[in-house]
């Protein structure tokens, strides 16, 4: 439910928008996608910011270097919803997240700053015998121009950049997901699209 954050670093509370929800004036978005997403797993549910929040930072779940045994890196995505201008309270949205890893840290669009298009490092599918790891990291492009670069792993490239966010920010996220693979080789994070809000 409710969680306080550091004090001094950005909003004092903030929560989830629950799984699955979609709020009922969020009809007017598009789809932002990349074309290095990988292969493995489906499309989880979407998950939407209330009408009138927009994503201000995100965090991710990494799995660090196993070092010999099964590697996932990115495990999940979780986004900050603010209203434009007023951080004082958050939700977060991630759609379906991995079993592996940690939350980083929060990275933060500067002022009143929204994210508006992104970039996923992916690491190609190894083959029969490889580790896969797929998606690794994430970049975004805040409508303040920085690019905030989340706290993944360093394994495959950066694809090309995904389009703009035209008017609005945003506004929630579906990832793909490979389902646990016991012991097998997980690769868990594969690919995610962004929703844009007018």
């Amino acid at each position: 439910c409710c969680k306080a954050l550091q004090a001094g670093l950005e909003p004092l509370t903030h929560q989830r928008a629950g799984p699955g929800r979609r709020f009922a004036g969020r009809s007017n978005y598009t789809i932002l996608t990349v074309p290095n997403g990988e292969q493995f797993g489906n499309w989880t549910w979407p998950e939407m910011c209330p009408e009138g929040f927009y994503a201000v930072g995100f965090s991710l779940r990494v799995e660090s270097n196993q070092y010999g045994s099964d590697d996932t890196a990115l495990n999940g995505i979780r986004l900050f919803c603010s209203r434009p201008g007023d951080r004082s309270y958050l939700y977060f949205v991630e759609s379906h997240t991995g079993y592996f890893g940690d939350w980083t840290d929060p990275q933060w669009c500067p002022g009143s700053g929204i994210l508006k298009s992104f970039q996923l490092r992916v690491e190609p599918h190894l083959g029969l015998f490889g580790d896969d790891t797929s998606a690794n990291n994430i970049r975004f492009r805040c409508s303040t121009n920085p690019t905030l670069q989340g706290q993944g792993m360093d394994w495959g490239e950066y694809g090309q950049w995904s389009e703009e966010c035209n008017t609005g920010g945003i506004c929630g996220l579906e990832t793909k997901m490979e389902v646990y693979q016991y012991a097998l080789d997980d690769s868990s994070l594969n690919d995610v699209r962004f929703h844009c809000c007018f």
